[in-house]
């Protein structure tokens, strides 16, 4: 593979990269999934002129979510406590053995050697509480904007929790519950489970579309090392569960194993890690476990009908047992008019903007683990989470190019678009 040209940012200490793979009975017995999900914005409350557009950014390890400007300069705002009840579940923890070894194998996991606090967040409609999923205590929490304290807690099923969606009305939020195989739908302002649904192994990516439908993909096992082609059929049932978004019922169920056989890529893992949909919501793009690069796949003729590769790494460890949850590239968004891709090369230190037409990439951004990509509230930006040097980057769509970085808080991961009062700055409880 070739070099990859990379546009470099001023220097910067790596920290928090681990990419040994973690062993031993604990981590066996979470079996749990990797990160990742699409891209829905929290939208405004009717009030819209209280309100103020900014970006959630989780940072997993450290238990807070930042919450930075929509766009421009991306200044940081506030930060926000997402674990004031850590003590508590800690408690819950230490007295159930089960639950303590779940609780380290995450860590030992999917984690890294890390508790994981925060996976996903989107705001109310009002603006007034951010919705926060937590692996580690296998919950969802409401938080409230103004005091920092807990309204309501969800435990999921099993024993972490992970990749959230919210309706398209700003009502429902759906949560993976990924070592239980469903996926809960609760009100967002009460945390009243609505209805639930069966998935594949390891439920990950949840998205709603406009015709009333929920898409959830499960990805499997993801922290074995049996990781070469051959070992593919090891890594469980793996599946996208389309349901009625009112019902729960279940009205489609894609196994992308078959499509990718006739597309004449066997060889390729059937894991469908982050995606996102055309404007028109007639294509959906995605990514896979161990490809660098991503597929395009037409949602009426069932079938996959491109393939972007994207260079490699050469300075990145080649061995793919070593990367991050079975992850190579993990993050993709789309500019608002659907003309170009952003893609995360996570393994591969690099992001990069993809022309939708042609499929030819432009330059690649240097990035330190970029784990996410969403787009800025004015649609002008990619923005991606460079987990590995704790910080947010911009990057234009329209060149390609790097226009702002902003630091956040230990590895951050999940970036959601949402809403706070205009006048917010951050809890006044400390």
């Amino acid at each position: 593979m070739s070099s990859p040209r990379l546009s470099h940012p001023r220097p910067r200490p790596r920290r928090g990269r681990v990419r040994r793979r973690v062993g031993g009975s604990l981590a066996a017995l979470a079996v749990l999934a990797a990160l990742g999900g699409g891209v829905t914005a929290a939208p405004a409350s009717a009030d819209a002129g209280a309100l103020r557009e900014v970006m959630f950014v989780g940072n997993n390890w450290d238990g807070t979510a930042e919450v930075i400007d929509s766009r421009g300069d991306f200044g940081r705002i506030g930060r926000v406590n997402v674990i004031p009840d850590r003590e508590e579940r800690m408690r819950e923890i230490y007295l159930d053995p089960i639950k303590l070894a779940f609780f380290l194998g995450v860590r030992n996991g999917p984690g890294e050697g890390h508790d994981q606090f925060v996976d996903d967040m989107y705001a109310t409609p009002d603006g007034s509480a951010m919705v926060v999923s937590r692996p580690s205590f296998a919950d969802v929490v409401s938080v409230d904007l103004r005091t920092g304290r807990i309204n309501w807690r969800f435990a999921v099923a099993g024993y972490r929790s992970d990749h959230m969606a919210v309706s398209p009305d700003g009502t429902r939020v759906a949560v993976s519950a990924s070592t239980a195989n469903t996926v809960h739908v609760l009100d967002i302002v009460t945390g009243r489970q609505l209805g639930s649904f069966k998935t594949g192994d390891k439920p990950h990516e949840n998205v709603f579309t406009s015709d009333g439908l929920l898409w959830n993909m499960s990805i499997g096992e993801v922290t074995t090392a049996l990781d070469a082609p051959w070992l593919d059929w090891t890594k469980g049932d793996r599946k996208i569960t389309v349901v009625d978004a009112a019902t729960f019922r279940t009205v489609r169920v894609i196994d992308m194993r078959e499509r990718l056989d006739a597309f004449g890529r066997g060889d390729l893992s059937d894991a469908v890690r982050p995606l996102v949909l055309t404007p028109d919501e007639k294509k959906l793009y995605f990514q896979v476990s161990f490809l660098s690069g991503f597929l395009e796949y037409d949602i009426a003729a069932d079938r996959i009908t491109r393939l972007k590769a994207l260079p490699g790494n050469p300075a990145t460890n080649p061995d793919r047992t070593t990367w991050v949850n079975d992850s190579r590239h993990h993050g993709l968004s789309m500019s608002p008019d659907g003309t170009k891709l952003c893609v995360a090369g996570t393994m591969d230190d690099y992001a990069t903007v993809v022309d939708r037409a042609t499929l030819q990439e432009g330059p690649l951004v240097e990035a330190n683990k970029p784990y996410w990509a969403t787009v800025s509230g004015d649609g002008r930006s990619c923005v991606i989470s460079e987990s590995g040097a704790d910080r947010v980057t911009a990057i234009d769509f329209a060149t390609g190019r790097r226009v702002a970085t902003v630091d956040v808080g230990d590895h951050p991961q999940r970036v959601r678009l949402a809403h706070v009062p205009a006048d917010w700055t951050g809890p006044t409880a400390r």
